[in-house]
């Protein structure tokens, strides 16, 4: 009787994307703007990954016991192919989660206008490296953030530290990655701003666009094998989601 309902989950899961895009990517022509354009340097990529990491924590916090805040379809399609996640949901999760980057994109323009947009709207992408190297780095940041994930919401783990360990590994993740591709790590937050950047006649690297989703989406896959043969005991059975309670204690 306890349970939400799968509208109020998917509105967690857009939610909560909308807000990782607009606080996360929104640092990147953010900070430009405070620094006048010019380059970033290693300070800037800092305050990046902590926009990420803080933003993160928030929503596991303020959604994980609605919908399990994946806010990023490798979470999702990870979760799925390990059976933890109803393959039924995945979807409408996919759905939501693409148009909470969108609106999270167009909100950085709201916020920031159209000067946002002008400096790439924190759009990820690579230069002047061959494509294998810049899908390494995504499947690597990737692969990093989904199996901690898994890990902090096993039966077995350390309880109410969900939330900081995620963003923890986000705000990790970004630093070694970041200066290959931009450190995307989420095929949401990869797609969405390129949606809107196109629409708002900016420059769009498309070409680039399956290396990083089908990068994440293998690491994510990868990940949750890779935890399942490390953590698997007679006692895991069950194929569900983190419980409400064990969220509500993260």
């Amino acid at each position: 009787m306890d349970e939400h309902s799968l509208g109020q989950r998917l509105a967690a899961e857009g939610l909560g994307t909308a807000f990782l895009v607009f606080v996360g990517v929104g640092s990147v022509p953010a900070l430009s703007m405070a620094g006048g354009g010019a380059a970033f340097t290693g300070a800037d990529l800092g305050f990046i990954s902590l926009a990420f990491a803080a933003i993160v924590v928030a929503t596991v916090h303020a959604f994980g016991y609605i919908s399990g805040c994946h806010i990023n379809p490798a979470v999702t399609i990870a979760l799925a192919a390990t059976g933890k996640f109803a393959r039924r949901d995945v979807p409408g999760y996919l759905a939501a989660q693409l148009l909470g980057a969108v609106l999270g994109a167009a909100a950085i323009v709201g916020a920031l206008g159209r000067e946002a947009s002008e400096l790439g709207l924190g759009v990820a992408a690579y230069r002047d490296i061959p494509w294998w190297q810049a899908a390494t780095a995504e499947f690597l940041g990737t692969f990093l953030l989904v199996i901690t994930v898994f890990g902090v919401f096993h039966r077995k783990a350390a309880p109410g530290f969900a939330g900081i360990a995620i963003g923890l590994v986000v705000f990790a993740a970004i630093i070694p990655v970041a200066p290959a591709t931009g450190a995307s790590i989420n095929p949401a937050r990869t797609t969405g701003p390129m949606l809107v950047q196109q629409l708002l006649g900016g420059e769009v690297h498309w070409e680039q666009w399956p290396v990083y989703v089908l990068a994440e989406l293998l690491a994510g896959v990868a990940a949750g094998w890779t935890f399942a043969l490390l953590s698997r005991t007679p006692g895991d059975r069950a194929p569900v989601t983190p419980t409400a309670e064990e969220l509500e204690h993260a």
